[in-house]
């Protein structure tokens, strides 16, 4: 077999078995009997948006092999529709089994300190979502949507990530921990390499379109 092959295989399958786990964990928790069927849902959600997280700057990346620049993106974009339903799934299922729970979590008068940091990724979430879908109407350059982009992207998952290691629930601790690592390392891979930072010497080309294409090492 071609050894281009064996690698793609390889990372398409570490990319799964990297999501795949901690959902199958959470699947086997012991809490899940005293759970309502929404609240479960609910959970569900919440982890397999963490694990698209880690699919996002993979894919923006170019990290996933098999992809041509314009499949990467499209993925990419269908995968933050993806993100966004999974939230509002989230939030909502949470809404319908304890609304005051959920509105003390918003206007961040929670006890719970993991809270806040879901209500400020959740927020983040929607804003570049709101940015992507306005992009041309508001009349972005390519700078200021990399860098207002990015900026999200980081707060997205650290709140994310910090949301999901305070909580103690049915993630089971090693393999949510593993997944937020790599949440983190991918993201932050992708973000230093944006051509927009004073730090970074490389340039981004632009065809006839005015659309960006892959950034250009020098």
């Amino acid at each position: 077999m071609d050894m281009k092959a064996v690698r793609a295989a390889l990372i398409w399958a570490a990319l799964a078995v990297a999501i795949a786990v901690p959902v199958a964990a959470s699947a086997a928790s012991t809490l899940l009997a005293y759970r309502d069927p929404i609240y479960i849902i609910a959970g569900f959600a919440g982890v397999i948006a963490l694990g698209l997280l880690l699919v996002q700057p993979t894919l923006i990346g170019g990290y996933l092999p098999g992809l041509t620049p314009i499949g990467r993106r499209r993925a990419h974009r269908f995968v933050g529709a993806g993100l966004v339903a999974a939230m509002l799934i989230h939030v909502g299922g949470l809404w319908i089994t304890s609304p005051p729970d959920v509105i003390d979590a918003l206007v961040f008068a929670s006890p719970t300190p993991f809270s806040a940091w879901g209500v400020i990724a959740m927020w983040a979430i929607f804003a570049v979502a709101l940015l992507a879908a306005l992009r041309r109407r508001l009349r972005l350059t390519a700078r200021s949507w990399r860098i207002s982009h990015s900026i999200l992207a980081v707060v997205i998952v650290v709140g994310s990530v910090v949301h999901s290691l305070l909580i103690e629930g049915t993630m089971e601790t090693v393999s949510k921990a593993a997944l937020c690592v790599l949440v983190v390392v991918a993201t932050m891979r992708v973000i230093f390499k944006v051509p927009v930072w004073p730090w970074r010497k490389t340039s981004a080309a632009v065809d006839h379109t005015g659309r960006d294409r892959v950034p250009t090492r020098q």
